[in-house]
């Protein structure tokens, strides 16, 4: 039997410089399924995505979805594309295992956690105040720079990881440290500054984008804190949810997160096109 995939629609190239195409997974031109490819706003053009993969019930488990992915990177590579990526659900045991059997790796995990209706406490000696308008353009300058520097490890061209860290904070901060719904917050601890704190208050939920110990006081606990203060931010502004991305490779991250209560909602996965 042979599978195939069958364009249900033109090539659409979008306005933001983004190509993506609907195909219809067929065996023996039979519909067994639906694949969405296209390219990454964030990235650019090199980086191709698998929105969506679905085969119907009665052709699972019988490697049509294994066999969909492979030819849908066969579509990037005529793209010329180099990596390609794709987000699946933490529940998708079947997605997971399919595309790590093709090679893809984890790139970041969506975490979340519940909130009570009581912000949580912080320990003895830690109070937090607002960023001045100072403290946060040094401060952007130095996370902007760390983020494009976390994507060029990951394997994407320096050019790509810096257009994306400059489009990333301009697009989610229009007016710098008075945009709406989002908290800079600087955590000191026994009068000492610590840490800082960077939390959007979206619909539904809070979501922190950024958090970091500063260097001469990291390993003292102050990372649980400055989380703390995340959920207390967001429970005195009504967010029953507080979500996050942790990166691959940052066990110390991960293992606070877990033991705060941080459960896995979905896996972002990559791999280079060869």
């Amino acid at each position: 039997m042979t599978t195939t995939l069958r364009p249900l629609e033109p090539l659409q190239k979008n306005p933001d410089g983004t190509r993506s195409r609907r195909y219809q997974v067929c065996v023996n031109s039979r519909p067994v399924g639906e694949i969405h490819l296209g390219t990454s706003p964030s990235f650019g053009p090199a980086m191709a995505r698998v929105s969506d993969l679905r085969i119907a019930e009665p052709d699972r488990r019988r490697g049509r979805g294994t066999v969909a992915a492979l030819a849908a990177e066969e579509v990037a590579r005529g793209w010329g594309c180099t990596q390609i990526e794709t987000t699946v659900p933490a529940s998708a045991d079947t997605a997971l295992r399919l595309f790590g059997a093709l090679g893809y790796t984890p790139r970041s995990r969506r975490m979340e956690k519940r909130l009570g209706a009581t912000p949580p406490d912080l320990p003895t000696g830690s109070s937090a105040r607002s960023m001045t308008e100072a403290e946060f353009d040094a401060w952007e300058e130095h996370a902007r720079e760390d983020y494009a520097r976390m994507w060029i490890e990951r394997g994407v061209p320096e050019a790509a990881a810096r257009d994306k860290a400059r489009s990333d904070h301009e697009q989610l901060l229009p007016r710098g440290l008075a945009t709406d719904g989002m908290l800079f917050t600087v955590l000191e601890h026994e009068g000492a500054r610590v840490g800082t704190l960077w939390l959007a208050l979206q619909e539904g939920g809070a979501f922190v984008f950024d958090v970091e110990s500063d260097a001469a006081h990291r390993g003292r606990g102050h990372g649980r804190t400055l989380m703390l203060l995340a959920e207390r931010q967001a429970v005195e502004a009504g967010r029953p949810v507080l979500g996050l991305n942790v990166h691959a490779g940052n066990t110390p991250a991960e293992r606070l997160y877990e033991s705060l209560g941080y459960e896995t909602t979905a896996h972002a996965l990559a791999k280079p096109l060869l």
